[in-house]
């Protein structure tokens, strides 16, 4: 069985929009779609509902057949040092998921797909996800499924947020996706939008994609898919 391809980019707005736009033409090139990590608020003040560009840009990528994945709800209330979502128990935690699911919805990018920021998940919020109608959620060391309660073991390799982005860890990024693509493993590359104005993060990326492709990997998106005898999830 072949193994498959997961690329997600994060921080998402109008300043890093124009560096996201040009690597996603790199990837359409190639046949790759997109996951993009959308979080409600920003550092900075940032809004999504007050960006009708970024709004615009992703529903018409969704509708390409990109995923939009709920990346928290509100960076900027977070303390220094700790990820939104890493140590929230279960009822703090489902108020954020509420407060963030409202405020996609509004702009019309509601998903039940979640990767918490920093990529570590409380077991609150683990508890919290599936009240709230979320039915995925993609962490450090793993993709689960919320509904059949199963995980997909597959470590994230990124650049940003939490990962390095020096050019040893790039190239380190660069040689563990291709032993993950050997054995015909989950290839998971996450980068962060603010990173790929920078020729050595961009070009390692991409390196990591095109040697998960020449191992024959599948290009795919974060998606929760169905029973057969269910209907397709929103």
């Amino acid at each position: 069985m072949a193994g498959q391809l997961i690329v997600s980019l994060s921080g998402i707005r109008d300043r890093t929009l124009p560096d996201v736009d040009a690597f996603c033409a790199q990837l359409d090139a190639r046949g790759v779609p997109a996951s993009f990590l959308v979080a409600p608020r920003l550092k900075g003040g940032y809004r999504i509902e007050a960006d009708a560009p970024t709004v615009d840009w992703l529903t018409a990528r969704r509708d390409g057949g990109d995923a939009v994945v709920l990346h928290g709800f509100d960076e900027a209330a977070t303390k220094k040092r700790r990820s939104e979502f890493a140590t929230l128990p279960a009822h703090e935690a489902s108020l954020r998921l509420l407060g963030a699911d409202r405020v996609l919805e509004h702009v019309g990018l509601r998903t039940r797909l979640f990767v918490a920021p920093g990529w570590t998940v409380s077991q609150g919020t683990m508890t919290a996800l599936p009240r709230n109608g979320f039915r995925l959620v993609a962490g450090l060391s793993g993709i689960t499924d919320l509904v059949r309660r199963t995980t997909v073991r597959a470590r994230v390799l990124g650049v940003g947020e939490g990962f390095l982005s020096e050019p040893w860890w790039c190239r380190t990024l660069v040689l563990s996706a291709q032993r993950t693509a050997r054995r015909d493993g989950v290839v998971r590359i996450a980068v962060a939008a603010r990173h790929l104005r920078k020729p050595g993060p961009r070009q390692a990326m991409l390196d990591a994609v095109d040697l998960a492709l020449l191992h024959g990997c599948e290009a795919t998106v974060y998606r929760w898919r169905p029973h057969p005898a269910l209907p397709a999830a929103a």
